[in-house]
């Protein structure tokens, strides 16, 4: 997993500009490679197995003694928390329920921590994205929810979403701020020039 280059970087602001030139609206990106460390999914699922695998095989095979099956249960412990702690298998053990409310809460933290609900007239809007949970989301301050349903992001989300799956997320960013963009221009339009917040996108460690 690779987050965006300087250069994709680049475009992603130059895409920013572009849009607020046209809109009063004020747009911040934030991309993550993951939301969350998920450092206890591992455990609980090398606990889970560690305990009914050899537990099961000894109920029908009488394989171990009492204390062998314990060595053999804290062995197999071991060994599947460390496994399980790989990228590549550690995000497949998470729920996708669990994955993607911890990406929502943390979108949530980003608009309040961009201060994007301190904009004049409440147009803050952030664009949010959680590589690893594949997880894209839209936030709009009252400014924008007053001219614009909701709903009306669902489509550009779900775009953005597949872009993301596919590990185009620069392509996904460029043509989300496009698309959010022409919405904006028609409901929203500049009546003046200001820069509150900052166009650059924004990149969590």
């Amino acid at each position: 997993m690779t987050l965006l280059s300087k250069s994709d970087q680049e475009a992603v602001t130059a895409a920013i500009n572009d849009v607020e030139r046209e809109t009063d609206a004020e747009l911040v990106t934030v991309l993550t490679a993951q939301s969350d460390n998920y450092s206890y999914i591992p455990l609980v699922w090398a606990g889970i197995l560690a305990l009914l695998v050899p537990g099961i095989a000894n109920y029908f095979g009488g394989w171990f003694s009492a204390d062998l099956l314990m060595l053999v249960q804290w062995g197999m412990f071991v060994m599947l928390s460390l496994v399980f702690r790989l990228p590549g298998i550690n995000t497949r053990l998470i729920p996708r329920q669990v994955r993607h409310w911890r990406a929502s809460n943390l979108a949530r933290r980003q608009f309040l921590e961009q201060n994007l609900h301190h904009t004049r007239g409440g147009t803050g809007m952030l664009i949010f994205v959680s590589e690893a949970e594949r997880y894209v989301e839209i936030l709009v301050d009252q400014g924008i929810a007053d001219v614009l349903d909701n709903r009306m992001w669902e489509g550009i989300v779900a775009d953005f979403t597949a872009k993301v799956r596919q590990g185009k997320t620069r392509e996904g960013f460029l043509e989300c701020i496009a698309a959010c963009g022409t919405l904006l221009k028609s409901n929203l339009p500049a009546t003046h020039e200001r820069n509150e917040l900052p166009n650059h996108l924004v990149i969590l460690d």
